[in-house]
């Protein structure tokens, strides 16, 4: 195999690994704020994960049709931007991940 090859499935394989990673997160900042896609690309990029939109944008349109998110539109002049904002069933969600990320990181930390 070359060394792209390699690469890129070590990329795709971390991105199947993180992926729960990435949604808790864009669940936990849709809980504080309204976000948008590529302010959310952005601050995923500040924590190492590279998403790309034809990635997010389908991810964001899965947790509003799993009824976690719910998106309106907001226009400024001519552009229109898709803001999404956490469900009551959202936050439950996220709290209910809290205890098992929080029971997680202790297994990970006090294994080492």
């Amino acid at each position: 195999m070359t060394a792209s090859k390699i690469d890129s499935k070590a990329i795709t394989e971390d991105q199947d690994l993180y992926s729960g990673l990435i949604r808790l997160h864009v669940l936990h900042h849709a809980t504080e704020e309204p976000i948008f896609g590529l302010g959310m690309i952005e601050e995923l990029a500040r924590h190492g994960y590279r998403i790309s939109p034809g990635t997010l944008y389908p991810l964001l349109r899965r947790l509003e049709k799993k009824g976690f998110l719910r998106s309106s539109e907001q226009r400024n002049g001519k552009s229109r931007r898709t803001v999404y904002h956490a469900t009551p069933l959202g936050r439950k969600a996220l709290n209910a991940a809290k205890s098992k990320v929080h029971e997680l990181f202790e297994e990970l930390v006090e294994g080492d």
